[in-house]
């Protein structure tokens, strides 16, 4: 059984400004109030499942990480919880509401599964 940990839209508002590819200050406002934000190089490779169906066969990108920071900022009811997933270099930072974070846990492996909509 596949448990879906978070599932959300983005909305991309600008595509590699000025000719930088990734750039620390990239955010993609999430629904919710949250935001992600993507930090490192593209991967260039593909995986071949051999044939055989997967949940992946219904995406157009798959990523799997490495969950290695959760904190908190700020205090009250404008708390925001930040965590931080690596990809191999590709780093992501999922801000938010600490509900949406309940079922993250620490050095917790992750799967990234994006597609247009």
């Amino acid at each position: 059984m596949v448990d879906f940990l978070f599932e959300d839209i983005f909305t991309l508002t600008k595509l590699d400004p000025d000719g930088k590819k990734f750039d620390k200050g990239d955010k993609f406002t999430m629904v919710l109030a949250p935001t992600l934000s993507l930090d490192g190089t593209p991967d260039s490779g593909y995986f071949s499942q051999g044939g055989r169906k997967s949940l992946a066969d219904k995406f157009e990108y798959v990523m799997h990480g490495k969950l290695f920071k959760i904190s908190e900022e700020g205090s009250g009811p404008n708390v925001k919880v930040e965590i931080y997933v690596s990809f191999g270099g590709l780093l992501m930072m999922l801000k938010g509401d600490p509900s949406n974070a309940a079922n993250f846990e620490l050095d917790q492996r992750l799967f990234l599964l994006m597609r247009k909509v």
